[in-house]
């Protein structure tokens, strides 16, 4: 089966994804070495604990860490860096975990990183066994809040960094690492969704966790780097809550030449590529009736731009969240960034577009608009309507 019928076959949408790397359409387009790679090893047989120590060598490589190792996602990376810095590498707690009787339990992290990626942060740390600690309120933390939330029972500390997160009067890295290694806890970073692979470490994160499925471009894995001991501890985890979360040697390998396929790609040639469909879409949207577009950097200073979407409904005649369900519903389907689409705003996302796709999204805006624009009746879903439907259909389910 071909790349070409493989959704045809499964009778799946061919999605246009202006979204960005979102596991709910698949993360991101795999590199094609790790394709290759992925194919190659499938029918092979291989030691696995050599297979990881391969990807130790690699990971520390890439990101100046000591070690590192290869879990089932980020999420998973998050659930196993606890627990390793509730255990150490002690095999029999390891193996009773979650129950922490005897154990350092509690785990810190900021009010305003605990956010959702699709399920709770929060809950990825107590999956372990762990007690989450929240530091500070939603919209304002301090270090001396986080001196003060540490104890005899500290075991480590969770520090997000994600466009999700409060963006503002947070603790920043550097500072937050300095309070906790006062006090001997060790930081660990999640950065599910970050280019910069070594600049937590560099600020003092202990382990620093990646997505191996969605900037790097490798099957669906998480990535841990840090020192060899925390890193070693953390693969440990495969001998208890661990197993759960194992990663194949499909998962490894392509998350290997990902990684690889990261230290030669032509980034700046990617960027010219995501600018011009950037400024495809600013020139459909021009002039166009209560829609302004503007492009804006990533929030978390990752090295690319996406396309802001304003929409007043009353001048368009159509509301954000309007607009961003037809499109989503059209042929082909277009789904776009819509998080914030309560503010009357939405992103277009270059970074997993196929060749040529981005005249088709400027298709289908115009399509979209110009049908709203003629509309005797504006198309206003009420907001909270939306919502409840939404929720009410991830119920649904499989049906």
């Amino acid at each position: 089966m071909t790349e070409q019928n493989i959704r045809a076959a499964l009778n799946l949408r061919p999605v246009v994804n202006v979204s960005g790397t979102m596991t709910a359409l698949g993360a991101s387009i795999v590199v094609p070495g790790a394709v290759d790679a992925v194919s190659a090893i499938l029918t092979q047989f291989v030691e696995m604990g050599d297979l990881y120590r391969r990807a130790s060598t690699v990971i520390a490589e890439l990101t100046g860490a000591e070690a590192g190792f290869v879990t089932a996602s980020c999420s998973a990376g998050i659930t196993l860096a606890v627990a390793a810095c509730m255990t150490g590498p002690d095999l029999a707690a390891i193996e009773r975990l979650p129950d922490t009787t005897g154990l350092k339990d509690e785990v810190l992290i900021q009010s305003g990183h605990m956010v959702s990626y699709g399920a709770p942060v929060e809950q990825a740390i107590r999956l372990a066994g762990a007690r989450v600690v929240p530091v500070g309120q939603a919209t304002s933390a301090h270090a001396y809040q986080l001196a003060g939330a540490i104890t005899e029972r500290t075991a480590a500390a969770v520090y997000v960094v994600s466009h999700h997160v409060v963006d503002y009067a947070q603790i920043p890295l550097k500072v937050f690492c300095d309070v906790c290694h006062a006090r001997g806890v060790p930081v660990i970073v999640d950065a599910a969704s970050e280019y910069d692979l070594t600049g937590f470490l560099k600020d003092g994160a202990d382990l620093a966790l990646y997505s191996g499925h969605k900037f790097l471009g490798g099957p669906t894995s998480g990535i841990v780097a840090g020192s060899k001991e925390r890193v070693r501890d953390t693969y440990l985890q495969n001998r208890g809550i661990g197993r759960g979360m194992k990663v194949g040697k499909e998962g490894i390998v392509g998350a290997l030449a990902a990684l690889q396929a990261w230290k030669s790609r032509d980034h700046a040639g990617i960027r010219a590529r995501e600018r011009r469909a950037l400024d495809c879409w600013v020139e459909v949207l021009a002039g166009r009736p209560g829609v302004t577009a503007t492009i804006v950097p990533d929030p978390t200073n990752n090295p690319l731009d996406r396309l802001k979407v304003a929409v007043d409904p009353q001048t368009a005649n159509i509301t954000a969240w309007d607009l961003a369900d037809r499109l989503a519903a059209g042929d082909p389907p277009v789904i776009v960034r819509d998080h914030e689409v309560e503010h009357g705003t939405f992103f277009l996302d270059p970074c997993n577009l196929h060749p040529d796709e981005e005249f088709t999204v400027a298709r289908r805006l115009a399509e979209e608009l110009e049908t709203a624009r003629k509309s005797n009746t504006p198309i206003a879903t009420p907001f909270v309507e939306r919502l409840l439907a939404r929720e009410a259909a991830i119920l649904k389910w499989p049906d």
